[in-house]
């Protein structure tokens, strides 16, 4: 049998999955922090963040080669 697919292994690949989504909740906080302090501040509004996400996802949802 492969040692890749070790049991171990397997606790190992999740343990990095854990630590990986605990990564992205503290990143996404952060974020989430930094907008709210920028609208409170009046630096931005939620209708230009709603306006920039809305952008960014069109220009993500292009794909990235041209099409026939």
């Amino acid at each position: 049998m492969d040692s890749y697919f070790s049991p171990m292994n397997e606790v190992n690949i999740l343990a990095k999955l854990a630590d990986l989504k605990e990564d992205h909740y503290q990143q996404l906080l952060a974020l989430s922090a930094m907008m709210e302090l920028l609208i409170e501040k009046g630096v931005l509004s939620h209708e230009e963040i709603a306006q920039k996400v809305s952008e960014l996802d069109n220009i993500k949802a292009r794909p990235p080669y041209p099409t026939a």
